[in-house]
């Protein structure tokens, strides 16, 4: 394992699922906590089990990130703790319904907390990293991001925000010793798909994985210092195909001329 510098890792959406298994896997590594999420009581019932395993400090702070006051409240303790050295970005909402069966204003909040909120935290912690020369940032994507002709195509674009905004972090932040992920994970046996409006029961068995083994799966890519994490693709090399595809497209994404095939004869 990769010896990351410690201290407290700040994670959001971390009253079930996803982020409560980040908080556990991440006091096991000698992580101190401040668990981000809406449901107070939930989070306390996680503090209390991670403080009895692991005897690290762990605070909650209730806050919903979808609000602007309490999205504040967030970044204000990300520009001020100086301990803070891991931010994981998994507050997330989905949506499953196709565009003509969804209802706008959902879509509006789901671009609010899945973007803007996550733009946000990552604006207020970047520059105490880059000041402090070390800390990880973590954004929780989707597969669902490199294919959003699957399920939801707003909720698709999200997370396609998430990736590309990782890139531009990875360009920006990696020479300041900062590290980046993108975490990229399938369907997840978590109550965030009947969150949705989906069900699981209505997946394969094959095409679901369970929460411990995608987290424990999105640490080991962490570890092995992965820009983007797919914990459920098999062979790393179609990745890198399709990157390297996409990296060819761009010395000729802007010339001076149109392309040989749009210019029309006179």
């Amino acid at each position: 394992m990769t010896n990351f510098p410690r201290g407290t890792a700040l994670i959001t959406g971390a009253s079930s699922g996803i982020g409560a298994l980040y908080a556990d896997r991440l006091a096991r590594r000698g992580y101190d906590l401040i668990l981000v999420a809406r449901g107070q009581d939930a989070l306390a019932r996680i503090r209390e089990d991670i403080v009895q395993a692991t005897g690290r400090t762990v605070t909650t702070v209730r806050a919903d990130l979808g609000e602007r006051d309490d999205l504040l409240k967030i970044e204000a303790i990300l520009r001020s703790d100086p301990s803070i050295t891991m931010l994981v970005n998994n507050a997330g909402v989905g949506a499953v319904a196709p565009l003509l069966m969804s209802d706008v204003e959902d879509m509006e909040r789901m671009i609010r907390l899945n973007v803007t909120a996550l733009t946000r935290l990552v604006y207020a912690v970047a520059p105490s990293f880059v000041a402090r020369e070390h800390g990880t940032i973590v954004n929780m994507a989707s597969a669902l991001g490199i294919a959003p002709e699957i399920l939801n195509g707003v909720y698709g674009a999200t997370k396609a925000f998430v990736i590309a905004l990782t890139f531009s972090l990875q360009k920006e932040l990696a020479e300041k010793n900062i590290r980046i992920q993108a975490v990229l994970p399938g369907a997840v046996d978590t109550p965030f798909w009947e969150a949705s409006g989906g069900s699981l029961d209505r997946l394969p068995d094959q095409i679901v994985m369970k929460a411990e083994d995608a987290v424990d799966a999105a640490l080991a890519g962490l570890d092995m210092g992965e820009l983007i994490t797919l914990p459920s693709i098999p062979d790393i090399g179609d990745w890198n195909a399709y990157e390297a595809a996409r990296q060819k497209l761009m010395p000729n994404l802007s010339r001076d001329v149109p392309a040989a095939r749009y210019q029309t004869r006179r």
